[in-house]
Parts: C-alpha cells; structure tokens; sequence
C-alpha cells in the first residue's frame, strides 16, 4: 500500500476508535451540550423580554427578535463547549499510556491526531444540530436564508469547528491529567460568553468593547447572524475565515511538535 493508503486507513480505524469512545462515555458530551441548551432557554424564557427591550431603543419586549439575535450566538458557544471533551479525551489518551504504545505499532504518525480532529468536528456539527434543533423548536426561524447562505453558514459552523478543535487538542497534549485539560481549555467556554453573542458590542461599556471586538468568536457569529438572518456581514466574513485559518495553522502546528516530541 502508498503511504497516502496507509494514513487515509489508519486515521480511519482512529476516528473509529474516538467514536465508540464518545458513544460508550457519552456523559462528557451530554454535560458539555447541556450547557448552551440552558443558556438558551434562560436567555429566551427569563430575559428575553428584557434583554429585546434594552436593545430595542424603547420600542417594547420582542421575545422572537431575541431568539433570532442570540440563537448563532449559541451555536458557535456549543461548538466551544464540545471542544473541551476533546482536550480532554487527548489528555487522558496522553497521560494513560496508550499514546506510547501507539509509538511502538506500525501506524501512521499522525493517525492519532487526525481521528481526533475528524471526530471531534463530527461531534460538534452533530452537537450543533441537536442544539439548533431546540432553537426552533422554541420558535428561531431563518426564512430570508437562501440555500447558499445555509450552505455557507455550515461551512463557517464546520471552519470554525476546525479550528476550536486543533487548539483543543494542542491545550490536551500539554495538560498533566484530564482536569487540567478542562481547565486550560476554559477560554474557548467563556470568550463567547464576552462577545456579541448576546447583546451588540455597542450596548456595552466603552472600555470592555474592545474585549468584545477583537476576539475570534465577534466575527465568526456576526457572519453567522448575517448568513440566517439577511443582516449587514461587511468585512467581520473575512475576519472571522481570517481567525479560523490563523488558529487552525497555530493548533496544527502546537499539536504536531508536541506530539512528535519524543517522551521523557
């Protein structure tokens, strides 16, 4: 067999190995897609009168134009929390031992990193899906997207899976054990949490909008927000597929030195 042969079947056989993983324990992944399904319906049912009212200029409550508002918002949150069982699972795969053993089989090198990677973006459109699932049920609907715009917007979903995914898996393979690989990859939680995900950058304080503005997740759901909803995306596309190809390069890169990095 060529060597393409070689790694296409063994990174095959390790994405196998992730997701009898993820169905076997499927805890982790139900904990982490519990989360922005709450924050959903908190946000919706408790402050979705409120929140559409500040934000409405004093035209009254609009609990609808809220759910459209803050639905992407939570999409790109899901994938954020998915991620995190990532870092974990490469963690446990470092510290547990069967890491080295892999170092000892006849496998393609990097067979271990892609299975991770391709399964975790699988969990995480698979996570979106679920969570967007409940958005319309409680009443999101996207109807000025045309089939274009849908496709894109998954397009976005998946780069921006990508990318959250190599970085997880790089903050995985220096953390000691799998509490430090949740902690450490804590940032791609709680960074949505301080975007537009859930009021626009201009309601908030002049000091903190900067910290809002210039992270990867503003733009990435301000183009998520244009594609479903028919809003004005101006150059924050371009930036957001800017954030995901700079990051994606940066976890490729971390992860690969740090996995061929040979073991003290």
């Amino acid at each position: 067999m060529s060597s393409l042969s070689l790694a296409v079947r063994d990174s095959n056989t390790m994405l196998r190995r992730n997701l009898l993983h993820a169905r076997r324990y499927p805890s982790l992944t139900l904990n982490l897609l519990l989360t922005p399904i709450v924050l959903l319906l908190l946000f919706v049912y408790v402050f979705g009168d409120v929140m559409s009212a500040g934000m409405g200029g004093g035209g009254g409550a609009d609990r609808s134009a809220y759910i459209a508002y803050v639905v992407p918002g939570i999409l790109m949150m899901t994938i954020g929390g998915t991620v995190v069982g990532t870092a974990v699972s490469v963690s446990n795969d470092m510290t547990e031992g069967i890491i080295a053993r892999f170092r000892t089989m006849a496998i393609h090198r990097g067979s271990v990193l892609i299975g991770h990677v391709v399964g975790s973006v699988l969990q995480c459109i698979a996570s979106v899906v679920l969570v967007g699932a409940v958005a319309v049920a409680i009443g999101f609907r996207s109807t000025d997207a045309t089939a274009l715009e849908w496709l894109a917007a998954l397009g976005l979903l998946a780069l921006v899976a990508l990318a959250l995914t190599w970085i997880a898996v790089g903050m995985g393979m220096i953390s000691p054990n799998a509490e430090a690989a949740s902690n450490n990859a804590l940032p791609l939680v709680v960074l949505p949490l301080i975007s537009s995900a859930f009021v626009p950058v201009e309601a908030m304080p002049g000091w903190f909008q900067p910290i809002a503005e210039y992270q990867p997740f503003t733009p990435a759901i301000e183009t998520l927000r244009g594609l479903l909803l028919g809003t004005e995306i101006g150059y924050n596309g371009w930036l957001a597929v800017a954030w995901c190809l700079a990051l994606s390069a940066l976890g490729y890169t971390w992860s690969k030195s740090t996995f061929n990095r040979d073991p003290e």
